[in-house]
């Protein structure tokens, strides 16, 4: 069954939503129709998520209307909202990792007799229902102990029970490598297929194009355009999401052949058992060293023994020359390391606590506590970085969990260049970022390679790696396969190292 052109089963016209003095929506209009997926588009910031909230009854409306089926509704909470047919699946699984999945399935709502839950019955319908989804599983068993791409799977599947008319998708591929997300795909399709409307919120383009009937798009919270993505490019998309061409600067041989400063650090023979093999590298002055590599390659891990997060079995590491002890992350800023971490939500930011404390906290931890850095001081370091970094925030003092993600990633990047750096590791420094946050991320890295800095930059998106790097390192079955240099720093050379086949030469 395709997208109908009746009337739409969510419809909202005119939606207002105002925070204090800042306008999240001003005004914004959104239809789904049945049998349609629909993708919602634009920078972090550009009211995605407030949108998706009204919708899904999280927050109420300043202005407008929503209407289901062509009649106006008002969800006072997400429970109602689901009560009318509205499902929401987010990026990290609500449900409850410790539960069988047939628990998770039917929670809440589980049948019963004389007060005792029927185990049999719900492990049975259980297991009729993730049938229809592809899914042969033992539902007795904990969540846990399945792939996120399971998981999500099971999400779906409670939230179109429970709901069955619309199901929003709020980032369901972030985690999920190439055949998993075919995997969710498939399982999407058939949805559309018996008459779902979904709204399907990513960053990922490429998806958007494959899986999506129309578009959406937001930017400041306005809309910008709603149209079908069969007569758009991804050029066109991404010009109004930004209101300007954005792209990467593509890299050129000069990067990689451009005069090295000193060796900053070595890590020889660096490694861990049940861990990554151990690695021998050296990264100079003004380098960016590239890392590419599939999950579970190894790449993360490198990252974390190079920080003292997890302590080395094997190896030493050499700062200007001089050998260094890391055995902890304290240890690694005292030794002029930073560090930005895969998951900015779990191992970046402190959500609570104000953009400005953010930036300032590894300063002020590095000084110690009987050296407080002063109001004034506090004040005037984490202004000089937000305007470095053009991070947007109300005030500084609002909570960073306020933040769009592209704007917490530049509060944790501001963070360590307080601390004035000579090595820098950036994890995945672009994921889950809207591409205009995503453009100046990497313009940043390029500038602090050029102001002199050694950074090791770990990254799935190969263009970008090869965008930044004056070398790449391949990881594959956790250790170091390749060291890419000169015209070898391209995305198809990448491909081949991961691959394996043909054979790559290490460079010396």
């Amino acid at each position: 069954m395709q997208a109908t052109e009746g009337v739409p089963v969510l419809d909202a016209r005119g939606i207002v939503k105002v925070f204090g003095q800042h306008t999240a929506l001003g005004g914004v209009d959104f239809d789904l129709r049945a049998g349609e997926v629909h993708a919602l588009l634009g920078e972090n910031g550009a009211g995605k998520s407030t949108l998706i909230k009204i919708l899904t009854g999280a927050y109420q409306p300043d202005g407008g209307t929503v209407l289901l089926d062509g009649a106006p509704v008002s969800f006072r909470d997400p429970l109602q909202a689901q009560g009318y047919g509205i499902g929401t699946v987010y990026q990290e699984v609500n449900l409850l990792p410790n539960r069988s999945v047939a628990e998770n399935l039917f929670l809440g709502r589980q049948p019963t007799r004389f007060g005792l839950v029927r185990r049999r019955e719900i492990e049975s319908r259980a297991r009729t229902l993730l049938a229809d989804y592809g899914l042969e599983i033992d539902v007795r068993a904990e969540l846990s102990e399945y792939s996120v791409a399971v998981q999500q799977i099971v999400a779906i599947a409670r939230a179109v029970e429970l709901s069955g008319k619309v199901l929003v998708l709020d980032e369901p591929t972030a985690s999920l490598d190439r055949n998993e997300v075919q995997r969710l795909f498939d399982v999407v399709r058939n949805l559309k297929a018996r008459g779902l409307g979904i709204i399907f919120i990513t960053h990922f383009l490429d998806q958007v194009f494959e899986l999506s009937d129309r578009v959406t798009i937001l930017r400041n919270g306005r809309k910008i355009a709603t149209q079908p993505l069969a007569g758009l490019s991804t050029a066109d998309v991404v010009r109004m999401m930004l209101g300007k061409d954005v792209s990467l600067d593509h890299h050129v041989t000069g990067i990689a052949d451009a005069a090295r400063g000193a060796t900053r650090v070595t890590f020889r023979d660096l490694g861990r058992t049940g861990s990554v093999a151990p690695i021998t590298l050296s990264v100079h002055e003004g380098e960016v060293v590239g890392v590419a590599g599939l999950l579970g390659s190894g790449r993360t891990e490198v990252a974390r023994l190079m920080f003292g997060v997890d302590a080395a079995d094997s190896g030493e590491i050499l700062v200007d020359g001089a050998p260094v002890t890391i055995r902890n992350p304290a240890q690694a800023v005292a030794a002029g390391f930073g560090f930005c971490p895969e998951d900015r939500k779990i191992d970046g930011i402190f959500g609570d606590l104000s953009v400005r404390e953010n930036i300032i906290i590894a300063l002020q931890a590095k000084l110690g506590w009987f050296r407080a850095l002063n109001r004034e001081d506090q004040v005037e370091l984490a202004g000089r970085y937000a305007e470095a970094l053009d991070i947007r925030a109300a005030n500084h003092d609002m909570p960073v969990k306020l933040l769009s993600g592209g704007n917490q990633q530049k509060v944790i990047l501001a963070r360590w260049l307080a601390l004035d750096p000579n090595f820098l590791i950036l994890d995945e420094p672009t994921r889950g970022i809207d591409v205009g946050a995503h453009a100046e991320i990497v313009r940043t890295i390029n500038r602090l390679r050029e102001e002199g800095l050694a950074l090791f930059v770990i990254s799935s998106e190969l263009d970008e790696v090869v965008a930044y790097s004056n070398r790449v390192v391949v990881m594959r079955d956790r250790e170091m396969v390749a060291e890419l240099t000169g015209a070898a720093v391209a995305p198809d050379s990448i491909v081949q190292a991961i691959a394996g086949v043909p054979a790559v030469e290490v460079a010396q």
